[in-house]
């Protein structure tokens, strides 16, 4: 198993990527601690890991609150210990044009998906350098590396997330920490289906996969399998990248 022994903290926990994310991590043997800002939710995701055998705790956890970030990662620190931090809570938005974005909405998404990354970061970093070893993988998107029209605050908040990643990686390694990112391409997640009906959603996923040298959507498996690389061993020489996973969609 390649993350025995070890203990995970995962945000944004409760549905999707992060879902799936602590299915497979606590599968190859970790000890997940589950954080989302719905309980329940997280709590579900728990009853999950503890079905394949595996310890796990569920948080309520809001991202962009700085202070209850830094307290629950230290409570895990102090509880379990910490291997590895997984920042992955996110929100995106309605398709408009940067011009019909208004600040509240352009706010909402980089509060979530920025300061949620760098609270993540800030809270765990002291921890992973003073035991000399850590893996941080953040969640990213396509959208931050080669843009996406029509999702301009998005894609603002991932190309920081990107850069972001690759500064900390040179400012930690030193002390013995990696930190990626992963960057999916569309993945069959709620967050592409929100505001569509299921048929319209088939509709939808039918003409996106024609522009996929795979011919398909990605699916959150896809995902959780490069989250897990980067967090285990088997990365221990790779920092500071940010590993698209998206069909073949950026080659095109």
């Amino acid at each position: 198993m390649r993350l025995e022994g070890k203990t995970a903290f995962i945000t944004g926990a409760g549905s999707g990527l992060g879902r799936e994310a602590a299915q497979l991590f606590a599968e190859e043997g970790a000890t997940i601690v589950a954080a989302d800002i719905d309980h329940e939710s997280a709590a579900e995701t728990v009853a999950r890991v503890e079905d394949a055998g595996r310890d796990g705790t569920a948080l309520e956890l809001d991202v962009r609150d700085a202070d209850a970030v830094h307290a629950a990662v230290d409570e895990a620190v102090a509880e379990f210990g910490l291997d590895i931090m997984l920042n992955n809570a996110g929100v995106s938005h309605e398709r408009s044009k940067i011009e019909e974005i208004d600040e509240g909405e352009r706010d909402r998404v980089m509060d979530v998906n920025v300061k949620g990354v760098w609270n993540g970061c800030h809270a765990v970093i002291p921890h992973f350098k003073e035991q000399g070893s850590g893996a941080i993988v953040n969640t990213a998107s396509l959208a931050g590396v080669i843009g996406a029209p029509q999702l301009g605050a998005y894609s603002l908040s991932k190309g920081a997330v990107v850069n972001f990643t690759r500064t900390v990686a040179a400012e930690v390694g030193p002390a013995g920490v990696r930190a990626n990112a992963v960057c999916p391409g569309v993945t069959d997640t709620a967050m592409p289906r929100q505001n569509r009906t299921e048929e319209e959603w088939e509709a939808t996923k039918e003409e996106m996969s024609r522009h996929y040298p795979l011919k398909r959507l990605g699916e959150p498996e896809d995902i959780a399998n490069a989250m897990l690389f980067l967090a285990s061993d088997e990365a221990d020489w790779i920092t500071g990248q940010a590993l698209v996973v998206d069909g073949g969609f950026s080659c095109t």
